[in-house]
């Protein structure tokens, strides 16, 4: 079984809170993390018709059957569970009493704020990141299979066809997960309007556009990229802006927190087709932001990270906010060190001089430009902290 990095971060917010909350994708782990965290306390999983009957049919003397504790997986199916776990909780001040998992963070969110305010930590579990496989010495030293493959543990644990495995987990989620989550009576817009989205992985999200791609208006674009933003599907990267610079676009950038769908989405299932595909700059963009932020949220960090881009199209694909002040990062897929690729954080260092920037690159080998400018493999994404 391969180690978590989230796992001391979750031990410690055990020690903190009477209950832990577990969110993230379906099938990134959340049930092994949860169980290996509580070994020996029962185990409830809330998909199963049965057990939602039982507790929907007599909620009080379910829940008393569990006063002791135990792992509540896909709690947002049974929100009225909420209210009794809270008196529960206020029963007894005791650390770590219940691990709650969710597949929707909008739903888990708010039910939590509503009812277990204080009574609960909250931690996010995404698929493995590069720095985890690498730490249990799996084959990833090819980038190109890294994106391809994504990070769900599955597949890696019984050495799947990432293709395969991918296509089914969309087609799960389209027919399932999007018909209990949100009442959409047109699937076939809602598929259009994902692939959509990965054709829009790495760019500033045109609303309107998207809309007329699709055939629906711009408030029901909205509400179905919070879908998916909450089903943990895709990201929106926030513009990075200060006092200094009010000429910004403001505007967000859509990525996908795993590149193996992403691929999947783009009918991209080998190396050859990867290499040579339109959009292989902005795939290789999208793991390298969805990789940092899997380091961030295995550390409990969930924001401090931005791009920036100002209306005369200056761009800096990464910024990472940090006590020293922003860490600039442009991403490219080229694999040799090339000066034209600097002109992003030429620009972004004349108007923020002294801050630190990096060009993280497909390449092998770290370098530095004018004692300034840091090249960085991507195989060394994980010391970008």
């Amino acid at each position: 079984m391969i180690t978590r990095a989230i796992l001391g971060e979750a031990k410690y917010a055990l020690k903190q809170f009477r209950a832990l909350c577990i969110t993230g994708p379906r099938q990134s782990g959340k049930t092994t993390l949860s169980k290996l965290l509580f070994k020996g306390k029962p185990y409830v999983n809330f998909e199963n018709p049965v057990i939602q009957s039982a507790f929907q049919n007599n909620p009080s003397i379910f829940i008393q059957k569990y006063k002791s504790g135990a792992i509540f997986d896909e709690v947002q199916r049974v929100p009225e569970i909420f209210r009794h776990l809270q008196v529960l909780l206020d029963k007894s001040k005791a650390r770590g009493q219940f691990i709650l998992t969710g597949s929707n963070n909008f739903l888990l969110q708010e039910q939590v704020s509503q009812s277990l305010a204080g009574r609960a930590g909250y931690i996010t579990l995404l698929p493995f990141s590069y720095q985890e496989l690498k730490y249990e010495k799996l084959p990833v030293a090819d980038i190109l299979k890294n994106i391809l493959t994504g990070g769900y543990p599955e597949i890696w644990s019984e050495k799947l066809n990432p293709s395969t495995w991918l296509n089914s987990y969309i087609q799960t989620y389209i027919q399932r997960d999007v018909r209990q989550i949100k009442n959409i009576s047109n699937l076939g817009l809602f598929s259009r309007f994902v692939s959509i989205c990965a054709n829009y992985a790495g760019q500033i999200i045109n609303r309107d556009e998207i809309a007329k791609q699709v055939g629906v208006d711009t408030k029901t674009i909205q509400s179905w990229l919070g879908l998916l933003e909450n089903s943990y599907i895709l990201f929106q990267l926030q513009p990075w802006h200060n006092n200094l610079n009010k000429r910004i676009v403001k505007s967000p950038k859509l990525y996908f927190y795993d590149t193996g769908l992403l691929c999947a989405l783009l009918n991209i299932s080998s190396k050859d087709g990867l290499k040579n595909h339109s959009m292989i700059g902005a795939i290789f963009e999208n793991w390298c932001i969805a990789e940092i932020k899997k380091n961030k949220c295995n550390r409990g960090e969930n924001n401090g990270i931005f791009y920036f881009r100002d209306n005369l199209g200056n761009e800096i694909d990464l910024i990472i906010e940090k006590e020293t002040g922003p860490l600039a990062i442009e991403i490219k897929s080229a694999k040799k060190p090339d000066r034209n690729l600097l002109s992003g954080l030429k620009y972004w260092k004349k108007y923020q001089p002294g801050s630190l920037g990096i060009l993280l690159y497909q390449g092998k080998n770290a370098e530095t430009e004018n004692n300034e400018i840091n090249y960085i493999s991507w195989e060394e994404i994980d010391a970008l902290q």
